[in-house]
């Protein structure tokens, strides 16, 4: 009798890194949202998005969406409720974006570690090109307007 041995299968599939990422739905007091255009080069380069960052050892998602949006984009903010929590993998990242409502607060927004920054009204959001993951934020954003359109007027 023969036997064959067969190739072991390698169990250990490389998987793409994993970052937890802070992001901040950033409120003005004229009921518009902050965005800003990522930088062009790299994956995702030039899409709009809602900013944030990784989560740092050590570090809240609270304290991180107020650190990042302080260093990219020179403003102070208050983070207020939980929005939503996305688990998304692109073919080069999973990320888990939690994704808080917040209130500007001062300063001028400037583009410090992006393209470009803009107030636009939750119904201009559709005119902007986001990445993949931020869809599901933009959907969060029109159903929370559907279940409480005083709010919103």
């Amino acid at each position: 009798m023969y036997q064959f041995a067969l190739p072991i299968m390698n169990q250990d599939i490389s998987s793409p890194p994993h970052k937890i990422i802070g992001v901040a739905v950033i409120w003005n007091c004229s009921g518009q949202i902050l965005i800003d255009r990522r930088r062009p080069e790299g994956v995702m380069g030039g899409l709009w998005e809602f900013p944030g960052g990784k989560v740092e050892p050590g570090e809240t998602v609270i304290e991180c969406i107020q650190r990042e949006i302080k260093e990219e984009l020179g403003i102070n903010i208050e983070v207020c409720e939980l929005l939503i929590t996305i688990d998304h993998t692109y073919s080069h990242l999973k990320v888990t974006l939690t994704v808080h409502m917040c209130k500007y607060v001062s300063g001028v927004p400037q583009p410090i570690e992006c393209d470009e920054v803009r107030w636009v009204n939750l119904d201009e959001l559709s005119q902007f090109e986001f990445p993949e993951a931020n869809t599901q934020i933009i959907s969060a954003l029109e159903k929370l307007r559907s279940n409480t359109e005083v709010i919103f007027s």
